[in-house]
């Protein structure tokens, strides 16, 4: 014999389901989701988006404490800067590259842990990152 339970109207099922409630109107509400029928539908590209939402609100606490500008990266692009602090967020850690005016949240490796307080590059690719370690030396163009 099958028993089909049924969810109680009341105790922990309907904390259960009044927090699932809230949270489907909170992702709708910020545009993380849309209905369709009655399924929830998330947005492509979810973790991308968070990831972003969460460096922005990072970046606009490090430039309230430093006074700097932040600049976010770019695809392919070639970040200089002192590497200044780790920052450790749900999406990652990050290292701070500060070029004296401005700032830019850069994907941590390890192989840049002994490097804290000196001037690094970085080309930032999607998530993986290559590094140069202090300044070119040579001639200049």
């Amino acid at each position: 014999m099958v028993r089909e339970t049924v969810p109680s109207e009341s105790g922990f099922a309907a904390k259960v389901r009044l927090a699932l409630a809230e949270r489907t109107e909170y992702l709708i509400e910020h545009g993380l989701a849309s209905r369709n029928g009655v399924r929830l539908v998330l947005t492509p590209n979810l973790v991308r988006t968070l990831r972003q939402r969460e460096l922005q609100a990072a970046a606009k606490a490090i430039e309230g404490q430093s006074g700097l500008v932040y600049r976010p990266t770019e695809e392919g692009q070639k970040i200089s800067g002192v590497y200044r602090r780790t920052l450790l967020l749900v999406s990652g850690r990050f290292a701070v590259l500060d070029d004296a005016t401005g700032f830019s949240l850069v994907p941590w490796r390890p192989v840049i842990e002994t490097r804290l307080g000196q001037q690094i590059n970085a080309v930032v690719r999607g998530d993986f990152v290559s590094w140069e370690f202090g300044r070119n030396r040579g001639l200049s163009r």
